[in-house]
Order: C-alpha cells, then sequence, then structure tokens
C-alpha cells in the first residue's frame, strides 16, 4: 500500500504544473503562440542543456554492463516494431505518425518519476543500473525516434535519402546536446563552474516547462480528443514494454536486481519529451498529450504490480 500512495504522491506535482498550464489557456485566455515558444524553448535549449550536463559527466559513471543495457533498450527497439506496427494497421497513421505512436510505447518518465520509485522501492543499490540507463535513454531513444521520423519522411533508400535523414537528425538540438556532451565527458575532463552551474539552471526548468507547456496544449486539444488511439498508447507503453524487456532479461540471465530495475522502468508513464517531439515534428500531438496524462494516473497501479512480479 505504501507503494501506491508513494507513486501518487510523486505524481501529484505533475498533474498541477499541467492543471497550471492547462489554465493559462482555457481560462487566462493566453495564445497559443506562448504554447509554441515554450515547447520551442524547451526542445532547442532547455532539453539539450539538460542532456548535455547529464552526458558531460560520462566518465564518472560506473562500469557499464552490457547486458543491462541490451535487455532495456532491446526491449526498447521490439517495442517500438511492434507500436508502429499498431499504428499502421489499426489506426492508419503515416510515417511520421507510426514513429511518434510508437515513441510513446518505449519513452518512459524516468527522470521524474522513475529514479525516484527505484531508490524507494529497489533501494541505493539499484541507483547504479538506473544512472546507466538514464545516461543512454536519451542518445538512443531520440536518435531513434527522430531518425524514424525523418526516414519515414525522405521516403527512399537511397544513399541521398540517408544523407538527408543522416543530416536531419544531426541537426536536431537533443541529439547535438547529447553527442557534444558524450564527447565531452569521454575526456574526463569537468566542465568549469562558469559553464555547469547555468547549464544545470537550464536543465532543471525543461520538466517544469515541458509539463506547462502539455498543460496549454492539452487546452487546446483536449484529452478526449483521441482516446482511443491515447489509451493503445498507453496500454503499450505500461504493458507491452515491460513484458518485452523482462523477457529479455531472463533470456539473457541478467540479475535479479537488474532485472528489477529494468522493468521497474520500462513500466514508467510515458515521458514528457515524446510530447515535445510531437509537437516538434507537427504529428500526433493531441493523442500524444492524452497519454502522458492516462498513463501517469495508470501507473500508479500497474508498476507496483510488476514490482511484485519481478520480486
Amino acid at each position: 500500500m505504501s507503494i501506491f500512495l508513494h507513486q501518487f504522491a510523486l505524481a501529484t506535482p505533475l498533474f498541477v504544473l499541467v492543471l497550471a498550464g492547462y489554465a493559462l489557456t482555457r481560462w487566462a485566455r493566453w495564445p497559443a503562440t506562448i504554447d509554441a515558444a515554450l515547447s520551442q524553448f524547451v526542445f532547442s535549449v532547455a532539453l539539450p542543456a539538460l542532456l548535455f550536463r547529464l552526458m558531460s559527466r560520462l566518465s564518472e559513471m560506473p562500469p557499464i554492463d552490457t547486458r543491462l543495457l541490451v535487455a532495456f533498450f532491446g526491449g526498447c527497439f521490439v517495442t517500438f516494431a511492434i507500436g508502429r506496427l499498431i499504428a499502421a494497421r489499426l489506426f492508419a497513421l503515416d510515417g511520421a505518425g507510426q514513429s511518434i505512436f510508437a515513441m510513446g510505447g518505449v519513452f518512459s518518465n524516468n527522470v521524474m518519476l522513475g529514479l525516484p520509485i527505484a531508490k524507494l522501492t529497489l533501494g541505493d543499490a539499484a541507483l547504479p543500473a538506473v544512472s546507466l540507463v538514464l545516461v543512454f535513454n536519451a542518445l538512443i531513444l531520440w536518435t531513434l525516434g527522430t531518425a524514424s521520423v525523418e526516414w519515414s519522411r525522405s521516403g527512399s533508400l537511397s544513399l541521398a535519402g540517408f544523407r538527408s535523414t543522416a543530416s536531419s537528425v544531426m541537426r536536431n538540438p537533443i541529439i547535438v546536446g547529447v553527442l557534444a556532451g558524450t564527447a565531452f565527458g569521454l575526456t574526463g575532463w569537468h566542465l568549469p563552474m562558469l559553464v555547469d552551474v547555468p547549464l544545470q539552471m537550464l536543465g532543471d526548468c525543461a520538466p517544469t516547462v515541458a509539463l506547462i507547456a502539455l498543460g496549454m496544449g492539452l487546452a487546446r486539444y483536449g484529452w478526449r480528443e483521441h482516446a482511443t488511439q491515447s489509451l493503445a498508447i498507453t496500454a503499450l507503453k505500461l504493458l507491452v514494454q515491460p513484458l518485452v524487456v523482462w523477457a529479455l532479461a531472463l533470456l539473457i540471465g541478467l540479475p535479479s536486481l537488474e532485472t528489477r530495475v529494468v522493468v521497474l522502468l520500462a513500466s514508467m508513464s510515458v515521458g514528457a519529451n515524446v510530447y515535445q517531439m510531437a509537437r516538434q515534428f507537427h504529428s500526433l500531438e493531441a493523442a500524444t498529450a492524452a497519454s502522458l496524462l492516462y498513463s501517469t494516473a495508470l501507473a500508479a497501479l500497474t508498476t507496483p504490480v510488476f514490482l511484485a512480479l519481478t520480486a
């Protein structure tokens, strides 16, 4: 019962921020241009700063357990493929819509919910494994989602199409932030305070502004719109992904603690970054926004179940 209550307590501030954004648009009548500007700020400035700073400390991370990464991200790739198939067959979405739909099924809210819940339920011994997933999460999944959208839009398997896709991916601010931070992190150097502190301040505001922008978007789209798609994304995220990750962990013989970590992180709700990607590519915005609310509420029930099953 304490796990349920704690997860509800962790989720409450998220809903307060979303409600604040909703109120600003719905009742204070803030124009849609503000919503767009906030989303652009998060995508182009705040999130890249957050990810650059995280990746710049790569040399301080514990040794990488490749089996842990294979289990988690292998599960992400399998679930992503399932998501694209569902989006194409059941909802007849285009390539960009399929990509965003599938991203909703693999990109977890692990910074704001996954990390504190892992600490509460699994203890400090789980934190090195959690940190490894967090470090590689943005690089692998943002690249996967962005490349999938850009490739679907290029519509070509030619060398020119590949160059177009690679160029679009490499110009993405999120990818630039992650790769630049990784390159710096591999040097073993430390950011000077004059750079580190402003980056920390920018990064700290990213989740807050992202959730407010989400609420403003919900006021424009409505949480009931495209409910079938939203619930399908939620089912993909809360049921399919943790089951696939768990199966891979068992298949490769991942130790018990690491197995519980990857299943826990896979069972988290849809991350707000998916909505930012939907806004960036102008695809599936309403369904993605609503899936954040559905999945955050329902994860309070499904995550403890997976924790109990993997104990």
